[in-house]
């Protein structure tokens, strides 16, 4: 019993001196922190990308998200819970190419950018990799961001949109415009410019 106790204070300890260690290599609150993850998910490549742009039904499969509006073409309002606080923020996409890239960075609120790829496997097959870039703005979530909770978070979204998209088998919408630097250059002719919500 006591060389349980024992074991147990230990691992606090440690864990406590890595926690240390992680803030302290940051300067302080504020700094870029960067999460990549991928997965593989069982659909062809156009029905993950036409789902992915499919951005208002993302609290149905992203934890956090309460709802995703968008503006336009190009701009989105977000409405998530951040370290258990309710935070907005506006964001613009900057690139946009079907079946391949969508590409953000926020224009206010929390400081954050980053790019989803979408690349064939096999015929029903495809690979999602997420890149993203974001700054914490509190202590709070900067202890988060070192215990890997926001790494975690990522990693359940990817899990339930594959949960999502895998359980359908097509996608809710489609929006199949090209957009570069923050302008959208085509849309498809028949296809809406602002995709279905």
């Amino acid at each position: 019993m006591l060389s349980g106790r024992l074991a147990a204070v230990a691992l606090l300890a440690v864990g406590g001196m890595l926690l240390k260690k992680k803030l302290a290599s940051k300067s302080g609150v504020g700094d870029s922190s960067f999460i990549e993850d991928s997965i593989e998910v069982d659909v062809p490549v156009r029905t993950a990308y036409d789902q992915w742009t499919q951005f208002e039904d993302f609290p149905k499969f992203m934890k956090d998200v309460e709802s995703v509006r968008q503006l336009d073409d190009t701009h989105l309002h977000w409405r998530a819970r951040i370290a258990g606080r309710l935070t907005e923020w506006d964001a613009e996409i900057t690139h946009q190419l079907p079946d391949r890239l969508i590409a953000w960075h926020s224009t206010s609120g929390p400081p954050n950018s980053g790019a989803v790829t979408f690349d064939k496997v096999h015929e029903n097959r495809t690979r999602i990799m997420l890149r993203m870039s974001y700054q914490p703005r509190s202590m709070m979530e900067s202890v988060g961001d070192a215990l890997g909770a926001v790494k975690l978070e990522v990693a359940g979204n990817l899990h339930r949109f594959a949960e999502f998209i895998q359980g359908r088998r097509s996608e809710t919408g489609a929006w199949r415009g090209t957009v570069d630097g923050g302008t959208v250059v085509s849309a498809r002719t028949g296809e809406p410019a602002l995709g279905p919500t």
